[in-house]
């Protein structure tokens, strides 16, 4: 059984790749998928598709709708969701992709460090699991295949 894992959360460094790879030595059977990592295709691809837009306000709306279809279509084919807060960038977009993939009743788990129990209790309470670090979520799905 190979398991589709959607990776949400910050694109500003290299989580999803410690993911990948903690997976690969575990042996895992599972395929990542994530919202666009560029961040400039993803602030640009409305522009890109669309052709320009008039105004910035216009842009990042064009923006937003691509990338919300495109986080829709991975999301709904994904099995697992992980998403991960981090203290170092705003979270914004994390919350809604987790807001998201429970909504979908996706099997979520949040990944938050312990100075974000606070801001984040709601969402973790409607999660299934929490946890503090990559290595512990991996652990989760590891316990799927035993």
């Amino acid at each position: 059984m190979e398991l589709t894992v959607y990776l949400a959360g910050q694109i500003h460094d290299n989580w999803r790749e410690e993911v990948e790879q903690l997976a690969t030595n575990k042996g895992l059977p599972l395929t990542f998928v994530a919202p666009q990592t560029n961040h400039e295709r993803s602030d640009n691809i409305g522009d890109d598709i669309i052709g320009r837009q008039p105004s910035k306000v216009h842009k990042d709306e064009a923006a937003s709708r691509i990338n919300n279809f495109r986080t829709q279509v991975l999301m709904e084919k994904a099995d697992i969701v992980i998403a991960l807060f981090g203290e170092k960038y705003k979270q914004w977009n994390t919350a809604m992709d987790a807001s998201y993939a429970i909504t979908l009743n996706k099997p979520t788990i949040i990944i938050r460090p312990e100075s974000l129990i606070h801001p984040l209790k709601e969402l973790s309470a409607k999660a299934n699991v929490t946890v503090e670090s990559i290595e512990q979520a991996l652990e989760v799905i590891n316990y799927i295949f035993e």
